[in-house]
């Protein structure tokens, strides 16, 4: 190049113009043509390309020793493809092909390489906190983080604090990463810093992540309360982020500060089933209960798995858990044909795939019921004798409802129905999600998590169907199902640890009514239901009830 040459454009924009919107997709063309071996490489990973990769790698050993293909020019490529994220140019999917490609191109290179002690850009120690199953989230941290560099050292689920301090100071981890899905979890967190700052270990940074926390929780609660360094990430790209902050030693702009924030939601300080307020009943009037279609209890576990699948909702699969979004300079429409064009066809691949690996069954009941101030009680077959009672929260303002409010009260000598449902797809979808993640499947993980849970969810909407027809309240069943989706039926469907009944620990009541042991189902010590694919829910009869937050 002409030492007098003008550069008159930024080459990392231009880089990433090339690849903007870019997936995975074979093609005639040979991409690589004319590009040189950083190129080429950078082009595997950005592209999540593995063809062609053991040979360019071997190219590149040429000139480079291994360490220098990682550092320079392989993690150049993932900065890259986290600039496009961040920017809404790639979707998550693709992202997770790079880093699939990452994996290989370093399972590739390590065999080369000698350990360099310190090569390593930081360490995390990442665990879901005690209690709590979920690791989704937790996981695509580790994806990101690992496949930027950085040794992650994941401990898995239900991790106690001795655990995770033990395992941090054994691994010799530079930082601690919680994850969690339940308010709960966001309070095991908090203990779990003060627990640190009597043992003294406040030095540790620590990175808190998962759906229940916000930042403002985080970032005004919790540092008031550690003696050191706490994050709030809210995705695994900000994780990435603050771990290079952490290592940089620029933890007073780690993250964005409170104030500038427009609304700021406050978590309790408390467990939520201690916030029962039993003011004065809502103006809901009961109306006749339906027919008892039987007392009792019972199971189906025979299915056409792709009936079910017409009941998974696209919108909740494709856009929420597989995380495809709408671009900028998208229209709604346009969105939605490349939705259909590019991700339709995953969906009913994997619907195929997972068609044996789905084992769905369901259990559910009815039983005689009557409601006494907060509480509906649930009665043995007699009429009589209390067999079971739940304790419901009131809204403390606006219309002050409570669940126990839609049934019929003891004061009105009339009998009511209460229903229950629980369902699961079985634990093998578990098993072979983690299997591809071990494997470094990172995408197909993410679709086959997303199709149990949301397959799970299918389920629990077909059969509680099934109870709005047994129950002879199918009257003002939808025809489309997108209204089905945004239950536009009679009645409705609450399930334990959500805003109407957020007490985890009626799970263990309903455990008791429905014994869904015999269909794979088991209760975690912290109430939450084993498999993860599962769900239950109290079916509630009466038209007016839809879905409310306790305030």
């Amino acid at each position: 190049m002409p030492e007098d040459r003008n550069v008159t454009y930024d080459p990392l924009v231009a880089f990433m113009a090339l690849f903007e919107n870019v997936q995975a997709v074979s093609s005639q063309q040979d991409p690589f043509e004319g590009l040189g071996i950083e190129e080429r490489l950078k082009l595997h990973i950005v592209n999540g390309i593995k063809k062609k990769l053991d040979g360019h790698l071997a190219e590149a050993m040429e000139t480079y020793t291994p360490l220098q293909i990682i550092n320079d020019i392989l993690l150049d490529g993932m900065k890259t493809v986290g600039e496009l994220f961040g920017a809404g140019k790639m979707q998550l999917p693709f992202v997770l092909q790079s880093a699939e490609v990452m994996k290989t191109a370093v399972a590739y290179l390590e065999p080369h390489m000698e350990k360099v002690e310190g090569s390593e850009k930081g360490s995390i120690l990442l665990a879901t906190v005690a209690g709590d199953v979920h690791d989704i989230g937790k996981n695509l941290v580790d994806i990101i983080l690992s496949n930027n560099g950085y040794r992650v050292e994941n401990i898995g689920i239900k991790q106690p604090i001795q655990t995770i301090l033990e395992e941090a100071q054994r691994r010799n981890c530079d930082v601690i990463g919680l994850s969690g899905l339940l308010v709960k979890s966001t309070l095991v967190m908090r203990d779990n810093l003060l627990e640190m700052n009597a043992r003294g270990l406040a030095h540790i940074p620590v990175i808190l992540g998962g759906a229940a926390l916000t930042r403002a929780y985080v970032e005004e609660d919790l540092r008031a309360q550690y003696h050191g360094n706490v994050f709030y990430a809210q995705d695994a790209f900000e994780g990435l982020h603050l771990m290079g902050e952490i290592k940089e030693g620029n933890t007073e702009d780690a993250t964005p500060r409170v104030s500038q924030r427009v609304v700021s939601h406050r978590l309790p300080d408390r467990d939520p089933e201690l916030y029962v307020f039993t003011g004065v009943r809502s103006e809901i009037e009961p109306v006749a209960p339906p027919t008892l279609p039987f007392y009792g209890v019972q199971k189906r576990t025979k299915f056409d798995i792709f009936e079910l699948y017409k009941y998974i909702n696209p919108i909740a699969l494709w856009r929420g858990q597989w995380q495809f979004k709408r671009r900028a300079d998208q229209t709604n429409a346009e969105f939605n044909a490349w939705l259909e064009e590019n991700v339709r066809p995953i969906y009913e691949r994997k619907q195929r795939e997972l068609a044996n690996v789905m084992k769905p069954a369901v259990k559910w009941g009815y039983f005689w019921a009557q409601s006494e101030g907060n509480d509906l009680i649930i009665y043995h077959e007699d009429q009589r004798t209390e067999r079971a009672r739940f304790q419901f929260p009131r809204q403390r303002d606006g219309k002050r409802q409570c669940l126990a409010d839609f049934f019929q009260p003891v004061s009105s000598g009339i009998m009511d129905v209460a229903a229950f449902h629980i369902v699961t797809v079985g634990g093998d979808v578990s098993e072979h999600e983690r299997a591809l993640f071990a494997n470094g499947d990172y995408a197909e993980y993410l679709y086959t998590h997303g199709m149990g849970v949301e397959t799970a969810e299918a389920l629990a909407e077909y059969w509680h169907q099934m109870i709005r027809r047994e129950m002879g309240i199918d009257d003002a069943e939808p025809e489309d199902m997108r209204l089905l989706f945004s239950a536009k039926y009679h009645g409705s469907r609450y399930s334990f640890g959500y805003p109407a009944c957020p007490n985890l620990e009626d799970q263990r009541i309903l455990m008791e009514l429905l014994e869904p042991q015999d269909i794979g189902i088991t209760l975690s010590e912290e109430d939450m239901l084993v498999p993860e694919q599962s769900t239950s829910a109290i079916i509630v009869h009466h038209p007016e009830a839809k879905y409310f937050n306790i305030r």
